[in-house]
């Protein structure tokens, strides 16, 4: 069982009858440490935690004012600062990410920036690995190695989404800086690779439904790589829709099979939802490199913290990627013809990004 720890109430899971809820009382399973001295209400109204909601706010913003982040972001932070068991979280992101991420692709969809044939091909992977992903967990068990492994997942899945941020800006300045840059047709036409393209959502659905991470950011690097032709507004467009199904299906499954609380769930909607609209609403004052720079050495710190570092070699990891990264980056920008240290810009407020697709942001550049 969790230990508690001051200003959280320690309860036994669904299933865990008659077992006194004191501390002292014999183990039951697993147990959910929920935030806040008001514990989840276990008929009628769930009660609203308001330091989840903080959090879900938080959590909203970057996503309104970049498009990344979502379950990157949510998940880890459930973990890590709420003491919320892993499947625990996963299990809600993956809900709040399902009542979020139509709203971008409605969007997209009226705009007619989506396409479909990559979206069709896409979710024949996706949707049933998803699924699966989460039955494979609930095969294993529900003890704490089960946890452990959700726990390293994770970590990996975060390193992954950082590194996509990473590449997705690396591969923007080569394509920005060809000499031999030609404009791209509005509506390229691009030949749909299925094989590979089911392949892909094959592994972003398994990867999603273990960890809730990497329904865009794994996704959108990918996509990137297959399809060079795409234009951005497309790949974009894309990237949030094939979400939709995917993210959906794993949420159900985590409503059968996972770890879902409603007490969870509904204090971190009432936060994100505001949150991404007054992101969005933010993100033309808002440096938005400055902000995705911050958020990779977040997720960063979070994947290797999950994986089990040592805070102090964390800090020193954390230091070398910092110095390092930024006398890389400006070594790049200095052999394309471009001044070292780029003037920062508000991100413009137009559609939502494409990495993660809870709902509308500005596109990274």
């Amino acid at each position: 069982m969790l230990a508690s720890r001051p200003g959280h109430r320690v309860d036994p899971v669904d299933g865990c009858l008659g077992i006194p809820d004191v501390a002292g009382g014999p183990p039951c399973g697993d147990a959910v440490a929920y935030p806040s001295k008001s514990p989840p209400s276990r008929a009628g109204t769930p009660r609203l935690d308001w330091s989840l909601a903080i959090a879900g706010l938080l959590v909203g913003l970057v996503v309104g004012m970049t498009g990344m982040g979502g379950g990157a972001l949510m998940t880890p932070v459930l973990v890590l600062m709420f003491q919320v068991p892993p499947l625990t979280a996963v299990s809600n992101d993956l809900v709040v990410s399902a009542l979020m991420k139509p709203v971008g692709g409605a969007v997209h969809l009226r705009r007619g920036t989506v396409h479909l044939g990559l979206v069709k091909y896409l979710t024949l992977g996706s949707v049933p690995m998803a699924f699966l992903g989460v039955t494979l967990l609930q095969q294993i068990g529900s003890d704490e190695s089960v946890q452990r492994i959700i726990r390293l997942a994770l970590g990996a899945a975060l390193l992954l989404a950082a590194a996509g941020i990473v590449i997705r800006a690396y591969v923007s300045l080569i394509q920005r800086t060809r000499p031999d840059r030609v404009p791209r047709p509005e509506q390229p036409d691009v030949a749909v690779r299925r094989v590979r393209t089911v392949l892909i959502g094959a592994v972003a659905g398994l990867v999603v439904g273990v960890t809730s991470v990497g329904s865009g950011s794994l996704v959108v690097v990918a996509l990137l790589a297959l399809y060079p032709m795409l234009r951005t507004n497309r790949l974009v467009g894309t990237d949030i829709v094939q979400a939709v199904p995917l993210v959906t299906s794993a949420a159900i499954a985590h409503l059968m099979f996972g770890d879902f609380h409603l007490d969870i769930t509904t204090p971190l909607v009432v936060g994100a939802l505001p949150g991404v609209y007054l992101g969005a609403r933010l993100s033309a004052t808002v440096p938005e490199g400055i902000v995705r720079r911050a958020l990779t050495i977040v997720l960063t710190a979070s994947g290797l913290k999950l994986l089990g570092v040592p805070t102090e070699a964390l800090g020193w990891i954390l230091l070398v990627i910092a110095i390092g990264g930024s006398i890389g980056w400006m070594a790049i920008r200095r052999r394309r013809g471009l001044p070292a240290l780029a003037r920062t810009r508000a991100s413009r407020p137009a559609q939502p990004s494409a990495v993660n697709a809870e709902a509308g942001g500005a596109p990274p550049r």
